[in-house]
């Protein structure tokens, strides 16, 4: 299964520090059965997109709280995909949630999606309300969007060095 795992830049970091992938609590993201039955249209290459950007979104999440750590952290949304064999659907908290067990191996990875420069100030501010677009905010939720109007650029994992050396 086709996997998408939300990271930062520091998480890529320790990616290729340790040739492997180990995902927040094993949370990833991935076209799923229930969210296969939550789109009335859209084929596989859809679905898996909004199974990326939910992935993004996680990334955000991440991301907000490295930047409350250290604000010079590098606002990128950032997300893996990779191919697995085994993981748990998690229905019970989103209809694109999967738990993986254990790391991903460097061998598993497929790409490496990243935000580029342009993206900083929208992905900035979008740290900064994440949580209250969760919570309804419309406010926040329109913010977001100027965040989500970026597309992630695509890698290839063996560019991932060169990708990060850049930042």
């Amino acid at each position: 299964m086709r996997i998408y795992v939300p990271v930062t830049v520091a998480g890529l970091r320790r990616l290729l520090a340790t040739e492997q992938l180990q995902p927040l609590s094993g949370t990833a993201f991935a076209l799923t059965p229930r969210l296969r039955e939550e789109y009335v249209s859209g084929d596989d290459e859809e679905l898996e997109y909004v199974a990326m950007s939910e992935a993004a979104r996680a990334s955000l999440r991440l991301l907000a709280t490295e930047l409350a750590d250290d604000p010079e952290t590098p606002p990128r949304r950032a997300v893996v995909s990779a191919d697995v064999d085994d993981v748990t659907l998690r229905p019970d908290l989103d209809d694109a949630v999967v738990r993986v067990e254990g790391p991903v191996p460097m061998a598993r990875l497929a790409a490496v999606h990243l935000d580029l420069e342009d993206a900083a100030d929208a992905v900035r501010a979008a740290a900064a309300v994440v949580d209250a677009a969760d919570l309804g905010d419309q406010d926040a939720e329109f913010v977001l969007g100027e965040a989500e109007d970026h597309e992630l650029a695509w890698y290839g994992v063996q560019e991932l060095p060169f990708v990060l050396e850049l930042l």
